[in-house]
């Protein structure tokens, strides 16, 4: 059965409307529940080394102040909330999943053509860890160091696999918003 979305008006919050008969996919930033030290709205998953459209999704995944507070979405930082009951963390802009470079510890977050591998099964209910399915002790973490992009307000994360750990919740801790709550 195919799918067929309409947009729905990008006033800000870019949700996809089904048509009627087919299940509702609503795209989302996802984004680090914890301000840590983050100067603006914090940190979401974002493609490595390049602005909006000009990411390439061969440049793998980083923690990045999110683009909300601009009034919409990043077209870098946007996910399909549809995909997470089958454990996929799907960049629709780019038509890739989110996946472990390795099943390890200090593994990086890169992106591939979605393939249901064990490398690109991610657990995630839209709030709380992203734990890998096939390494359920490893969660999708943002490191402590901190360095700044483009400009001092443009504050950059690894995100890697780590061990879950609630001494580290406030680096594996996720949400997810649709516009700046």
């Amino acid at each position: 059965m195919s799918r067929s979305w309409i947009a729905a008006g990008c006033l800000g919050i870019c949700a996809l409307t089904a048509v009627p008969g087919t299940a509702r996919a609503e795209t989302v930033e996802i984004y680090l529940l914890d301000m840590l030290d983050n100067t603006q709205a914090g940190y979401c998953i974002d493609i490595a080394g390049g602005r909006e459209k000009q990411a390439r999704a061969e440049d793998g995944l980083q923690g990045h102040t999110c683009y909300s507070p601009g009034g919409a979405l990043g077209w870098d930082q946007t996910f399909e909330t549809d995909r997470f009951a089958g454990g996929e963390l799907y960049m629709v802009n780019y038509d890739v999943c989110m996946q472990a470079a390795s099943l390890e510890a200090g593994s990086a977050l890169e992106l591939a053509a979605c393939d249901g591998s064990d490398a690109q099964g991610f657990e995630f209910s839209g709030e709380g860890t992203i734990v890998s399915t096939a390494a359920p002790e490893l969660c999708v973490t943002v490191g402590e160091a901190t360095r700044s992009g483009r400009s001092d307000v443009n504050q950059i994360k690894e995100l890697t696999l780590e061990a879950c750990s609630g001494d580290m919740a406030a680096y594996q801790t996720w949400g997810v918003r649709s516009s700046l709550e």
